[in-house]
This record gives C-alpha cells, structure tokens and sequence, in this order.
C-alpha cells in the first residue's frame, strides 16, 4: 500500500497526488488563520488530527479526467474537507463524543458552545474559500450543505411514514454522507473541464462510495477497537443511533435475539455496551451488512465502465476495494 492509501496506483498518477495532496494539507492549514487564538486553535484540533482525506482525494481522482492543473481544483478539495471537519465537530456535540480522529474531541476539551461555534467558523471558511472559485461553486456548496442538514433532521426525526427502518436509513447516509462524497468528486470533474457526461458519472460515483463509506463505519463501530478506528468503538450504540447491522438485527426478529433487540431499541448503558458488542460481532447480520457493502461498491465500479480506460479509472475501482476492506 502506497502513501495515498490505494493499492496497485500507477506511479505517475500516485506521484501527481502526491504532490497535490501536499498542495491540500498545505491550504488546509493556512487557511484557518485569524485574530483571535482560540478559534484558530479549536479549529486545527481535528485538521492536524489527520484522518484519510477520502473527499480531497476523490477531488484530486477526479480532476484526472480533464485538466487537473487548475489550482481551484486544490481550493474545492479543501473545501471539502473543510465542510465535512466543520460536521464533525456538529456530530461530537450531537453524540456526546469522547474520542475523535484518536485525540479528545473538541467538545469534551472546549465544551458544547465552543465546539459547535468551531463547526460554525470552518463553515464560513469554506464559503470565503469558494467565493473565489465562482458563485456556481458556492451554489452547488449551499445544496451539498442543505442535503447535509436535512439528512441529520430526517436521522433526528426517525422513519416516516411509508418507509421501513432500513429504508429510512439509507436515505439519511445517502444525505449525510454521499452527498459531500458525491460533491468532491463533481467540484474533481467540473473544475478540470471534463465532459459533462464524466461529471455525471463521477458524482454517481461518489454518491455510491460515500454510502458503502458509511455503512463499514457502521461496522467498525462494532469490530474495531478506538486505536483502529480513532473513535470509541460503541459510540452509536450507546446513543442509540440506528445503524444497518443493528436494523438487520431488529427487522429479522428473531426469538433468540429477542433480549438483544429489545437493548439495540435504545440507547445501550455502559455496563451493557461489552456484551451487546460481542453478540453483535458474532451475529449473522454482521455478515449481511458485509455482503451489502460489497453489493454497494460493485454498483459504484459499474458505474466507471463509462468512463475513458486509464490509471485513473483504475485508481476509483481501487477506492471502492479499499472501502469494503477497512471493515474487515
């Protein structure tokens, strides 16, 4: 595995990434600068945290297909990333988290206010960053965001309605998470000037990546241990946050499992979490959940069969190998 993190890379595409990555890291950080200390020190806690930059480098991937020279390419990946570090402080204050990216989350270091207000200020960093690009950039930012917030509402709010649990919940990733993934690679496409066919692929694509991208958090959040994961395994159990091991679980019903579904209904105690984890992990939903995500991510490479043949195509089919196997 090479530094970028996808495996079998064409050496001439993995140095371009390389050096444009390093363009990224760089801009992510001197972007966040200002008069007052606090701010800036709150808002580079999760930036020099690090993390796997999936939405700069889907940005980058995309980019291939055209132009990938144009510098506003480098300021949308940092856009991106910006907007999905402004979420996670939301999400930590939300989930009353402990651990984020492997360090204190902010919320627990600075508080509930501080965190959220954090979340805030990077949001007003992103807009600053995109209003240079071009008031498209913003817009397609302000509609990426919308999807973002009413994904959360709808998760809040619980299903609806006319869909079942599982339905509801796909709906709610396809919203908080494949939208900012399916963006990065747009903002890729439109800035380097690839047809616009390609541009309506690549967004499929990342739509498709940012769901199986949520559904192996949902399983790491039950087979992996916080050094793994750089958060606390059990985190939406604990809060209760319906994911799809736990409505395959629920929607099977299941006599056996009838003591474990009545605790996954909601939020699990502390003295419970160890034990509900390894009925969880030992579960055959786990292996349905599995065998989901790799359905995801073989619609996601399909997709790519329109695309010109090249490293880069190569390069997106790997992504999608990479996703599944970080659940394992």
């Amino acid at each position: 595995m090479n530094s970028i993190g996808i495996p079998n890379l064409d050496k001439t595409l993995e140095a371009s990434l390389i050096a444009d990555m390093a363009k990224v890291e760089s801009l992510l950080r001197s972007h966040i600068q200002g008069d007052y200390p606090l701010v800036i020190e709150t808002s580079r806690h999760l930036v020099e945290a690090g993390g796997k930059r999936l939405r700069p480098l889907l940005t980058l991937l995309a980019a291939q297909f055209g132009d990938s020279t144009n510098f506003d390419i480098i300021k949308a990946a940092v856009s991106c990333e910006l907007t999905h570090l402004a979420t996670l402080y939301h999400d930590d204050v939300m989930d009353d988290a402990l651990l984020r990216r492997g360090v204190t989350s902010a919320n627990t270091k600075w508080g509930n206010a501080v965190a959220i207000l954090t979340g805030d200020y990077l949001f007003s960093k992103v807009s600053d960053m995109l209003a240079d690009i071009g008031p498209e950039a913003v817009k397609l930012q302000a509609k990426t965001f919308e999807r973002l917030v009413i994904g959360q509402i709808k998760e809040t709010q619980g299903a609806t309605e006319g869909l079942t649990p599982i339905e509801h919940y796909l709906k709610v990733v396809s919203d908080k998470t494949g939208s900012l993934i399916a963006t990065s690679a747009r903002f890729g496409a439109l800035l380097s000037g690839a047809k616009p066919e390609v541009v309506e692929i690549l967004t499929k694509f990342g739509e498709k990546i940012g769901i199986a991208f949520q559904i192996a958090d949902d399983l790491l959040d039950i087979t992996s241990d916080s050094t793994a994961s750089g958060k606390t395994p059990g985190t939406d159990l604990k809060e209760g946050v319906p994911t799809l091991v736990t409505l395959y679980v629920i929607a099977a019903n299941a006599s056996e499992d009838k003591d474990l579904i009545a605790k996954l209904s909601k939020p699990i105690a502390e003295d419970e979490l160890k034990d509900v984890i390894e009925k969880l992990r030992t579960h055959k939903a786990l292996a349905q959940v599995r065998e989901y995500l790799s359905k995801i991510a073989s619609e996601a490479n399909s997709l790519l069969e329109g695309l010109p043949n090249g490293a880069a195509k190569d390069a997106l089919k790997n992504v999608a190998y990479v996703l599944v196997n970080r659940s394992t």
